[in-house]
């Protein structure tokens, strides 16, 4: 129970300090919606190409609406870590120190509220894409999509708290995350689906655990239910999860003992 309410606590401190600050909330809704009004209607070509086109049976917009959720997820989730760093430099983490508030709840408190943000952030974007996409959702699997959504959120965030506590520093732990999200992001098919790409591209997407959370979210999208990519995401998703929140809460607690 003491766990439970540490977490609670830190949680709470959190959403608090979200909801008087918003801006960053606007812009992380701001740039899909760019995405999906300057870029989204130039897929719709592609529905009208003879024969359609690999990864587009769904639709243009259906394809690529599940892509930019995950998108959001993926960048709103890896780049928290440079708050904690600005909480570590003004000493906010030094007086939670000498609290009885348990190590391990100080980061989950912390990851559950970005995957509150996130889940949020999430569901504007889907309620705005209806009308501006004209798109039927299928709302059973839009809620079973947020199931992905919230376990590659809560696995982010967990892995930029964690590396933002071992870096210490903005202008190290940028160019760290850019390293690895932006290969990342390329080789899961958010953008444009990896039908479209070389043998040898697709080939290498498949050991990309985020390429199967598209995968599933396109799927659950539209209503898919039984697609083989919504049980690989969640098990590729949920093992990745499990070793970095693991890892990432050992240097937490390492770091505040």
């Amino acid at each position: 129970m003491k766990a439970l309410r540490d977490t609670w606590l830190v949680y709470s401190r959190a959403m608090k300090l979200n909801i008087k600050q918003p801006v960053w909330l606007i812009v992380m809704i701001i740039q899909p919606l760019y995405f999906l009004i300057f870029f989204a209607p130039l897929l719709n070509s592609f529905d009208d190409v003879p024969g359609g086109m690999p990864g587009f049976q769904n639709g243009a917009m259906e394809t690529f609406v599940p892509g930019l959720i995950i998108m959001m997820a993926l960048f709103g989730s890896t780049f928290v870590g440079f708050g904690l760093i600005a909480e570590l430099r003004a000493g906010v983490i030094e007086r939670m120190r000498v609290t009885p508030v348990g190590r391990a709840a100080l980061l989950i408190g912390r990851t559950l509220a970005t995957v509150t943000t996130t889940l949020v952030q999430a569901l504007i974007l889907v309620v705005l894409a209806a009308p501006i996409g004209g798109l039927a959702i299928y709302w059973p699997g839009v809620f079973l999509m947020f199931g992905i959504i919230i376990l590659t959120s809560f696995m982010l965030g967990a892995l930029s708290y964690g590396v933002a506590i071992v870096l210490k520093s903005e202008d190290t732990l940028a160019p760290v995350l850019n390293t690895f999200v932006q290969p990342i992001m390329l080789l899961s098919g958010i953008m444009l689906p990896m039908a479209l790409a070389p043998q040898w591209l697709q080939n290498v997407a498949d050991f990309n655990p985020f390429y199967y959370a598209v995968e599933a979210a396109r799927s659950l999208f539209s209503g898919e239910m039984g697609a083989d990519a919504i049980w690989q995401a969640a098990a590729y998703i949920g093992a990745l999860a499990i070793v970095l929140v693991w890892w990432a809460t050992r240097k937490f607690a390492r770091a505040v003992a």
